[in-house]
């Protein structure tokens, strides 16, 4: 035993065992396995986090239209475009997060309704799905995945 100690040391053998190597390959696909899904994941986040800001956004507008009026607009208004943009004054347009889709909708003479959705974002992203941000009900909905029964 001793005699094969010392004529590795004196061959000087270096390297790994297949062994060795295995347990690292399974350590490293356990890592990434846990890793990807949360990445994803964050990325979603970031995208909703876009469109509450969007929302957001197109409120501060609309409240500079109403100090500039005395009235909120009267008609829904679409964001549109690449990039998208929404026009809530004349001349004076909010670019939006890419992939972004906003709309206005005017609830009475008092009221608003800005509603968007993203399809990359954590819900399905379509036009019956997204945040809500009401004039009304205190703004930005929180945890709300779904256009409100208010016609926005």
């Amino acid at each position: 035993m001793i005699a094969r100690m010392q004529k590795s040391i004196a061959q000087k053998d270096k390297g790994f065992t297949l062994i060795e190597l295995l347990v690292v390959i399974i350590i490293i696909g356990i890592l990434s396995a846990i890793a990807i899904p949360v990445f994803l994941n964050q990325r979603k986040k970031a995208v909703d986090a876009s469109i509450k800001s969007d929302l957001r956004t197109v409120a501060q507008e609309v409240e500079s239209f109403y100090t500039d009026s005395q009235a909120y607009p009267t008609a829904a208004i679409t964001s549109t475009g690449t990039p998208p943009k929404i026009e809530i004054t004349a001349g004076s347009s909010i670019t939006l997060s890419s992939g972004n889709v906003v709309k206005f909708t005017p609830i009475g003479t008092d009221a608003y309704c800005v509603f968007g959705y993203n399809p990359k974002g954590t819900g399905p992203g379509s036009a019956s799905l997204g945040f809500s941000y009401l004039s009304a009900g205190g703004g930005l909905q929180a945890g709300t995945a779904k256009a409100p029964a208010t016609g926005c």
